[in-house]
C-alpha cells in the first residue's frame, strides 16, 4: 500500500481538487476530515464538520478519538486500497494521521499552491470564510447518508453573541458528484418514469405500474428533490402493506443510484388487485 498527501491551509480548496488528484495519481482511497473514501463511496469515518465545537472537529480529523480511529484502521484493512491520498493542512497533519492509522510512511507530498493557482487559492478561501462552504470529495448519491440534503447541508458549529444580535456561524458541505468534471448531465422525468415501472414490475412480487408521475419539488430558495407518484395493482393474496413499503424502497434505493438525484417523497397507490 503507498500513501500520498495533499497539503494545504484550511479553505485553500483542497478538497475541491482532491478527486483531481486522486485521479491523477492513481489513489483509489481518500481520507480526508475524518471520512475514509474508496472509489468515490463513504467506507467509514465520521465528518470533523459535523461535530459541534472546534476542539471536538481537530481530535476527529486527526483520529486522535480511539474509537474512530479504530473503525477506520478495520475498514483500510478490509478493502486494501493499492495508494490512499491524506488531505490535511500540514506535513505533519498528514503524517501524525498516517501514524495513527498504522499507514506506511507518506511517499509523496502534493502542495496546494502547486495544483492551484494563487487566484483560485484566494477564491476559495473566499467561499470558506465568507459563505461558510466546504466541499467533500464524494457524489451526491454517496454523501446523503451521511449528510441531509439535497446539494448543501448547514452545519451549525457554534452561536456567537453579539451586541445588537445573534449570529450563527457555521459551514455548508457542498457535494461535487463526480460527473460533474465532464460537463452537463440531464435526466428526463421519463426517464425516471421508467426505473420505476421496472422495480414494480420486476421481482419476488411482481405488480402492474400505471400512471407514474415525476415532479421536481423546490423551497424558496433551490431544489431539494424529486416527488414520485406511482398508481399500482399488486397480486391477490399478499399483505399489501409490506409489499407496497418493499417496492417503495427498491424505488428509492433505484432512483438514487442510477440518477444520483435526491428523492423527496415517493407515494405508492394501490389502485386494484391482479389475479392469477
Amino acid at each position: 500500500m503507498e500513501v500520498i498527501a495533499l497539503v494545504g491551509p484550511s479553505g485553500t480548496g483542497k478538497s475541491h481538487r482532491a478527486l483531481v488528484v486522486a485521479h491523477n495519481e492513481k489513489a483509489d482511497a481518500i481520507i480526508d476530515d475524518g471520512i475514509l473514501i474508496k472509489d468515490n463511496k463513504i467506507i467509514a469515518g465520521r465528518s470533523a464538520k459535523r461535530e459541534a465545537s472546534k476542539i471536538m472537529a481537530v481530535k476527529r480529523a486527526i483520529f486522535i478519538l480511539e474509537d474512530h480511529a479504530k473503525e477506520v484502521r478495520e475498514a483500510i484493512k478490509e478493502i486494501v486500497p493499492k495508494k490512499i491520498l491524506i488531505l490535511g493542512t500540514s506535513e505533519n497533519m498528514v503524517h501524525k494521521i498516517a501514524e495513527i492509522l498504522g499507514l506506511p510512511a507518506i511517499k509523496k507530498i502534493v502542495r496546494i499552491e502547486d495544483i492551484a493557482s494563487k487566484e483560485e487559492i484566494n477564491k476559495a478561501q473566499y467561499y470558506r470564510l465568507k459563505q461558510g462552504k466546504h466541499i467533500i470529495p464524494v457524489p451526491t448519491i454517496e454523501l446523503k447518508p451521511h449528510f441531509s440534503g439535497y446539494l448543501i447541508d448547514p452545519l451549525d458549529i457554534f452561536l456567537k453573541k453579539t451586541k445588537t444580535k445573534r449570529r450563527r456561524l457555521g459551514e455548508k458541505s457542498i457535494v461535487r458528484p463526480m460527473f460533474s468534471y465532464y460537463g452537463k448531465l440531464t435526466v428526463s422525468d421519463e426517464a425516471v418514469a421508467s426505473i420505476v415501472r421496472h422495480v414494480i414490475e420486476l421481482g419476488e412480487v411482481r405488480g402492474k405500474a400505471y400512471k407514474v408521475r415525476v415532479k421536481r419539488e423546490r423551497n424558496l430558495e433551490n431544489e431539494v428533490g424529486l416527488v414520485i407518484t406511482v398508481d399500482v395493482k399488486l397480486p391477490y393474496g399478499i399483505y399489501l402493506p409490506k409489499i407496497a413499503e418493499q417496492k417503495r424502497k427498491e424505488i428509492l434505493t433505484a432512483v438514487e443510484l442510477m440518477t444520483a438525484m435526491n428523492i423527496y417523497k415517493i407515494d405508492v397507490y394501490i389502485i386494484g388487485l391482479t389475479m392469477k
